[in-house]
């Protein structure tokens, strides 16, 4: 078990990261705020010595993905508008808010694969490892959601949405 000091310096650190994935997984606000808690709980009481800040930064990610899948299937799930999140949040461009909206709106498999690999900047093996399945598996997942992307939003361009 780390010391408060060491504990405090990684939950600051990794916090943030643990939300968006939590928050990417479950589109609840409220429920990735209680897996980011039972997440950095989990992370006060290991005794697991990390050997680097890419190994707890990988260790606390696998262990956010497991906290969200049983949050998914518990009978006290809540729901959230992703517009009330979305109000919290701030944009760099229009164009950025409509990227995050059609990304949310992606099929969970997609959406936490693009969310790792171009928010977190994990690479594909990296992911599939986080995530438990094979390699060509995430690859899949990227395609379709990056296909899913590119059609909505050359829909939007086009005028016919």
């Amino acid at each position: 078990m780390q010391n408060n000091e060491q504990f405090a310096e990684f939950a600051q650190k990794y916090m943030d990261t643990v939300f968006r994935v939590a928050f990417n997984y479950l589109k609840s606000r409220a429920d990735a705020d209680d897996v980011t808690q039972d997440v950095l709980i989990k992370l006060y009481r290991t005794d697991k010595n990390f050997e680097g800040d890419e190994h707890i930064k990988h260790w606390l990610i696998r262990v956010t993905i497991n906290e969200c899948k049983k949050a998914l299937v518990s009978p006290w799930r809540r729901s959230e508008s992703i517009e009330d999140y979305a109000a919290t949040l701030s944009f760099e461009t229009p164009e950025c808010s409509d990227l995050f909206y059609e990304v949310m709106g992606l099929p969970k498999k997609y959406r936490v694969a693009i969310f790792l690999y171009y928010y977190e900047d994990y690479s594909t093996d990296e992911i599939s490892q986080l995530l438990g399945i094979p390699r060509a598996t995430v690859f899949t997942h990227l395609k379709r959601g990056r296909e899913q992307l590119k059609n909505i939003l050359t829909l939007e361009v086009s005028g016919d949405v």
